[in-house]
């Protein structure tokens, strides 16, 4: 495992091969642009994985789950319980990514990063749980430097193991009542966003509970006045994920992890790591909606390059996700007004990354299949 961050090591997607990937796509028989976003996709795809046929092998989407200290404090409209009894859902196969990743033939991973629930061995259940929940950041920070590096190393641990079994794009979902709220205090830290753009109802806030999470989250943040905040990621205008300058010169990895473990979750904190081991290991990233994006947010702090290996599959109805999105230039596949989490998003928009590969490698070209190009 990479106790040390500084271990982690993502190259930049390399962009050589652009101009034969698009003379590919533009090559096949239709008309210059006609399959949108599928083309753009193709490109992506054949980029990351380097080649002018790229193949989806294994899909999996990883689910962590975690409690958060503040969800006993009124940030969510659900208790506390209710992320292992909707951890038992998805070990019984009933919750909606199940029925989802099932109809898309990912394998779906759950894994315990900090659930406040002894679930015992459990076959399907990977163990990895720090603690038994965080504490609550409206009394101080929800979990230590320690911790979160702890988190995130076994994020990278879970996806390593994965990648083994041959698999080459992974989803990234989760669970934990209250991490909304966490997702938006994490949002507006790393993006400097303002905090009421990022909070949203989460699990279904009336008017009243919406306005008693902002004013407790902005309570949060006046408890540390010395935080660290940033604005923009140092990425070239316009273009996400390419290469950046290195942030370990300037401490934003170090201030990263600092608010991370003041505000995040255990499963955040999990995901964030997960993203930097797949696309350490050149993996296609598969991003879900607004806390998975969250923890995107962390990594991509971490290692800006991670941002040419994702993929995001929708824009979820949560108020921040939209903000989220416009920071990092980023064009989801869907918007279907989903806010479940889960990765359920993931799994709906995989599908099309399939297809993508589809016409890439099965359309023939107006050459092959001797059809008159425009003239």
């Amino acid at each position: 495992m990479h106790s040390d961050l500084s271990q982690f090591r993502i190259n930049a997607v390399d962009r050589a091969l652009e101009p034969a990937l698009r003379q590919k796509i533009d090559g096949k028989t239709k008309p210059l642009g006609a399959l949108g976003r599928l083309e753009g996709l193709a490109l992506q795809l054949g980029l990351i994985q380097n080649t002018l046929t790229p193949q989806m092998k294994d899909p999996h989407v990883l689910l962590c789950a975690g409690d958060h200290g503040a969800a006993n404090d009124g940030v969510s409209a659900y208790p506390q319980d209710v992320t292992w009894q909707m951890v038992e859902n998805f070990l019984a196969g009933g919750a909606a990514i199940n029925a989802l990743a099932g109809q898309a033939d990912m394998a779906l991973v759950i894994a315990d990063a900090g659930v406040n629930h002894d679930f015992g061995v459990r076959a399907g259940l990977v163990d990895a749980k720090v603690a038994p929940g965080t504490a609550s950041y409206l009394n101080g920070a929800a979990m230590t430097p320690a911790h979160a590096v702890t988190a995130i190393a076994r994020g990278a641990a879970v996806v390593r193991d994965i990648a083994g079994s041959g698999c080459n794009v992974l989803g990234f979902g989760e669970m934990g009542i209250g991490n909304t709220a966490s997702a938006s205090l994490i949002t507006h830290c790393l993006t400097g966003i303002p905090l009421a753009d990022c909070v949203g109802r989460g699990t279904g806030l009336d008017d009243a509970g919406l306005e008693r999470k902002q004013v407790l989250l902005a309570q949060a943040l006046n408890l540390w006045p010395e935080r660290p905040q940033f604005s923009r990621l140092p990425l070239p205008e316009g273009e996400v994920g390419r290469e950046s300058p290195p942030l370990r010169q300037t401490g934003e990895e170090r201030d990263a992890v600092a608010i991370l473990a003041r505000f995040g979750g255990f499963e955040i904190a999990m995901l964030a790591g997960a993203m930097l081991a797949a696309a350490e290991a050149g993996m296609v990233l598969l991003i879900d909606g607004f806390i998975v994006t969250s923890a995107l947010l962390v990594a991509a702090r971490l290692e800006p390059a991670i941002l040419g290996y994702c993929v995001f599959a929708h824009r979820s109805d949560e108020a921040g996700h939209v903000r989220q999105l416009e920071h990092l230039g980023a064009e989801p596949l869907l918007n279907l007004g989903l806010r479940l989490g889960e990765g359920t998003g993931a799994a709906l928009a995989y599908p099309l990354l399939v297809s993508a590969c589809a016409f890439l490698a099965e359309m023939a070209s107006f050459e092959s299949a001797a059809v008159s190009g425009k003239l």
